[in-house]
């Protein structure tokens, strides 16, 4: 069996305040820390015990997680694992990368997103060098807001071309032909995420061959899906896979749209799909990819 687990737990707290973030300069009290750690430990200890099956996962916590020593012990230990494929999370690489060098650098991997107005290019750029020197896999995005996209532009001429930069649409935001074809020229996979996908009854690998983890173990087929399917540790997660459809109307975020089946972004992703990399990337056939091409497999235009 192959597993994705996308793993939240209690954790909202961050570093940054990007005005279009609900958890900017959030603080968790000791509390609830000491809480997320145990739960950490505990998801640790269950893939660590978990050896049938072949598992990849994601740390998609709401705040910064690097910045705190029990994920990166976490991602560590897990890279080590010979049943996890993968270990990735999402971050936006405020933590010193140093204690990468104790993980093994096949299996662990970064989501990084960039934050003008946060941190300044040369430092995040010096992040991402050290990172290229460790031989860790890691992408880089940007969301997609006007004011970012000089620096969008900076960043994809800084960065070496096996570096794939992403950018994630804005919250809310209408993209006119002359933005998105401005955005694309930076990320030619802009496409799919410049307006939500259709999903209604449409098949979907998530609560099948991937699962959505938070704190106490409550399983569910995606994090944007609140319909429980199981708990991690009581072994009814085992029970519950199966192939389904999606209930949402739609789905606009890419770690919920990349397992809709119709969209065959697995294949696109083939061999870094929690860490967001194409297939072979630099040398992925995507420069052709346009929003018509993928509207043929079921994307909301506007109006609708």
């Amino acid at each position: 069996m192959n597993l994705a687990v996308l793993y939240r737990g209690p954790l909202a707290s961050c570093n940054y305040d990007c005005p279009y973030c609900p958890f900017a300069k959030r603080h968790d009290p000791p509390e609830l820390l000491r809480e997320d750690r145990a739960a950490l430990a505990r998801f640790t200890g269950w893939a660590t015990a978990t050896t049938d099956v072949r598992l990849s996962v994601l740390f998609t916590p709401w705040g910064e997680g690097l910045t705190r020593s029990w994920y990166r012990d976490a991602m560590v230990s897990l890279s080590h694992l010979p049943h996890v494929e993968r270990v990735a999370i999402q971050t936006n690489l405020a933590a010193r990368p140093d204690w990468l060098a104790a993980a093994d650098p096949a299996s662990v991997a970064l989501w990084a997103t960039y934050h003008p107005g946060q941190v300044t290019r040369e430092r995040f750029l010096a992040r991402c060098a050290a990172l290229l020197e460790l031989g860790v896999r890691f992408s880089v995005g940007v969301v997609g807001l006007p004011e970012h996209l000089a620096e969008a532009r900076a960043l994809r001429a800084a960065l070496p071309p096996e570096v794939y930069l992403w950018i994630n649409a804005a919250e809310g935001k209408r993209y006119t032909a002359g933005e998105e074809a401005e955005w694309t020229a930076l990320d030619p996979l802009f496409a799919y995420s410049v307006r939500p996908h259709l999903s209604l009854d449409r098949p979907c690998h998530a609560g099948e061959t991937a699962i959505s983890v938070q704190g106490d173990g409550t399983v569910r087929r995606c994090h944007f899906i609140q319909e429980k399917i199981g708990n991690l540790y009581d072994g009814t997660w085992r029970s519950a896979l199966r192939p389904r459809n999606c209930v949402n109307t739609i789905c606009d975020c890419h770690i919920g749209y990349v397992h809709l089946k119709p969209l065959g972004l697995r294949e696109v992703f083939a061999g870094g799909l929690l860490e967001r990399i194409p297939a072979g990337w630099p040398n992925h056939p995507i420069s052709a990819v346009s929003a018509a091409s993928v509207g043929s497999v079921g994307l909301v235009t506007p109006g609708e």
